[in-house]
């Protein structure tokens, strides 16, 4: 009966990754882990052995063999440990996780590294970002833009060291906007420039001008006139349909928050983030809502949540599921090739594509993009979209 229910599962993982049959049942699949293990950030590195070991159970692959490294959070470290996992045969690598530890990784040839940032500007040749990066997060916005016909769209973007990214995947992803505007994260000065980006003292001019000019007429329905635009905050039109708002936490609430009050309304206005990956705080912000963002599977995250939290009693975070969708996409590369003769730049240079539980990875030339869904919040709860 365990062999079965062994069975089972096995062929079930085959399933849901779309994996081929042809199996190298003789070779011996060996994978790096590089991870922090000490130091600040050793949580996440336990939460990614622990995910790492769910995976290859589900697998039921005894020639599958984890081999860990700590990084220490410390590019040095992280070197050495990567020149000792390539002495130990190993082409592929789980990690880094954080985008600092890169930068010598170049060093360790015949190696890839498919590390957890989603950060794509400066990496190393060896190294393929596997996070969920800013071209597939905007390629998610360009459909549901398309989908919907939304045409006037602007861009907000923050002066943060991650704005060269966005920009990259504004270029990749071909996403039409209206125009880039780029903001300061600085409360007074953010207001002062959401006030301009909306026209929004020309408009609250035009609707004390209406007022004025009403209260000079003769219109015999003026006074009724007058208390219904009194009831308005402006007058006129804003130049755009929808708005997207690169940012996040508290400074994504303040930007909508300073849209609000040069009225701006998402319920006229379609307002649209990146990943926010489920932030529940979104969900209490009612003035804000509806609010609209790409992530990865809703679905696949609680259930993948729910069983960590069984077996080990705490809550993973998002990286954590990526390393579990990585051992899968290891674990396919290894049926569709000769793992022991394939040169490991080849494996992720061909054109193919990859389902796990956070969506489709699609892989090529050395790059990794991501199909997500699309998410609305409204009414304090959260819906798919596509």
């Amino acid at each position: 009966m365990i062999k079965i229910s062994k069975l089972l599962i096995s062929l079930l993982f085959l399933f849901i990754f779309g994996v081929s049959q042809k199996v190298f049942a003789n070779e011996k699949i060996k994978i790096g882990l590089l991870i922090p293990l000490s130091e600040d950030n050793q949580e996440i590195g336990q939460q990614i052995i622990k995910t790492v070991r769910m995976a290859i159970n589900d697998i039921d692959n005894e020639n599958i063999e984890i081999i860990v490294k700590d990084t220490k959070s410390n590019p040095n470290s992280t070197l050495k440990s990567a020149i000792e996992l390539k002495n130990e045969n190993i082409k592929i690598v789980i990690g880094p996780v954080f985008y600092e530890n890169l930068i010598y990784l170049n060093e360790v040839e015949d190696t890839i590294f498919l590390s957890l940032t989603n950060k794509t500007i400066g990496l190393p040749k060896n190294v393929i970002s596997a996070g969920v990066n800013s071209t597939s997060q905007l390629n998610t916005i360009k459909k549901f833009l398309e989908l919907n016909e939304i045409k006037k769209t602007i861009f907000l973007l923050p002066k943060l060291k991650y704005g060269a990214e966005i920009k990259k995947g504004l270029k990749n992803s071909k996403l039409k906007t209206k125009k880039v505007f780029e903001y300061d994260t600085e409360p007074t000065k953010l207001t002062k420039q959401i006030e301009k980006i909306t026209n929004y003292k020309i408009r609250k001019q035009n609707l004390e001008d209406e007022i004025k000019r009403l209260e000079q007429s003769d219109d015999p329905n003026k006074e009724k006139k007058i208390k219904q635009l009194e009831k308005k905050y402006t007058l006129g039109k804003v130049n755009f349909n929808s708005v997207v708002i690169a940012d996040f936490d508290e400074s994504l609430k303040s930007v909508a928050t300073s849209l609000l009050y040069t009225d701006v309304s998402p319920e006229k206005k379609y307002f649209i983030s990146l990943n926010q990956w489920f932030d529940e705080s979104l969900i209490q912000e009612k003035s804000l809502q509806p609010i609209y963002y790409p992530s990865i599977n809703k679905k696949n995250w609680e259930q993948y949540k729910d069983r960590f939290y069984r077996k080990f009693k705490k809550y993973p975070n998002h990286l954590s599921l990526l390393s579990y969708d990585l051992v899968g996409l290891i674990y396919y590369l290894s049926l569709k090739n000769d793992f022991m003769t394939t040169d490991a730049q080849k494996l992720f240079k061909d054109e193919s594509s990859f389902k796990g539980k956070i969506g489709i990875f699609d892989i090529k030339n050395n790059k990794i993009n991501h199909r997500l869904n699309f998410y609305k919040i409204e009414k304090n709860q959260t819906t798919e979209i596509f």
